[in-house]
């Protein structure tokens, strides 16, 4: 017998027998789950986050890793608190050789150490890149041209372990932050199984992430984080517009004709680069067919839009019920 082909059956056994705990929470963690349960690898628990009430009527709501979990059977915790004995116990029980964490939370020591090939995590960025908790929103928002995944085992700090694996993608001057959300989703499912690959092989180079250069950073988005500031330049507005599209949307003030204030999200733009003699933020309309801006060098025309308690629709369509002016 050739002796790749021995090579072969020896990966495919340890695939089927490597036993895997998998960490994760929103839809972007359960893609590469489902990569890792249908490509037959040895998923012997998942952990997600307790269930959350959300909604108008608070209702206790599952998060996408655990719906997922429970369609396959797969055994499953969810843990309040990581350091809980409890759940460490329990936690020890799956005997775990790694552990694979996707949008979760920071792990304990306790946690991340306990496997004997280590916890591994996938990020939404080209680390040294982007550490922190909103990486895609901050990639489109910065206007970069290209981001990508990486996996790296973890250490006490965040974000800063050893990289095993990286993989790049472009991004459009047209794409929001849900194309590329999607792109990276896909993308760090095939990472996944990758590490996996190279960590049953033996067969990897570890990669210090490099200190040295100017890094940008990825803080967590907050409501007011998402306000538009008009006296940036129309690019800036744009890519600010497309990296938090289509959650949680970029926002500006305007009045309606009776004069009371509303919250406007904004989901879709173009711009004009032009001299203009109008202040930043003057709000320009026929109340019928267009609805644009003014920032810094010219014109930030809106295509799609949502006023608060009404549904997302294109601008002609809202123009038609309400008519909008600036907030002085």
């Amino acid at each position: 017998m050739p002796r790749y082909v021995s090579t072969h059956l020896i990966a495919e056994m340890e695939k089927k027998t490597l036993r895997i705990v998998y960490m994760g929470t929103p839809d972007f963690a359960v893609e590469p789950l489902k990569k890792l349960v249908e490509d037959s690898y040895n998923v012997v628990g998942v952990v997600t986050m307790p269930d959350k009430p959300a909604g108008r009527g608070y209702q206790l709501q599952q998060s996408a890793v655990k719906k997922f979990a429970l369609e396959r059977n797969l055994p499953l915790l969810q843990p309040e608190n990581l350091k809980d004995e409890g759940f460490l116990t329990s936690l020890r029980e799956w005997n775990a050789d790694l552990q694979i964490v996707v949008a979760f939370r920071m792990l304990p020591e306790v946690v991340w150490n306990m496997p004997k090939y280590g916890t591994f995590n996938l990020h939404a960025s080209l680390l040294p890149q982007y550490r922190g908790a909103a990486p895609i929103n901050w990639a489109v928002i910065n206007g970069d041209k290209e981001t990508g995944v990486t996996t790296f085992f973890l250490k006490h700090e965040i974000d800063t372990g050893n990289i095993i694996m990286q993989s790049k993608v472009s991004i459009g001057d047209d794409e929001n932050v849900g194309d590329i959300h999607d792109k990276l989703m896909y993308l760090g499912a095939s990472v996944v199984t990758e590490t996996v690959d190279l960590i049953i092989s033996g067969n990897y180079i570890l990669t210090p992430q490099d200190e040295s250069i100017v890094l940008k950073p990825a803080p967590k988005i907050f409501k007011d984080t998402c306000r538009i500031d008009w006296s940036k330049s129309v690019i800036e507005i744009k890519n600010f517009v497309r990296g938090l599209s289509p959650y949680p949307a970029a926002f500006t003030e305007v009045k309606d004709e009776k004069d009371r204030v509303l919250s406007l999200k904004i989901y879709d733009v173009s711009v004009e680069e032009t001299k203009i003699s109008e202040p930043s933020g003057v709000l320009l309309t026929d109340n019928k067919t267009y609805l644009k801006f003014t920032a810094s060098d010219g014109y930030v025309q809106v295509h799609r839009l949502q006023l608060a308690g009404k549904k997302t629709m294109d601008v002609q369509d809202l123009l038609r019920g309400t008519h909008l002016k600036s907030v002085e």
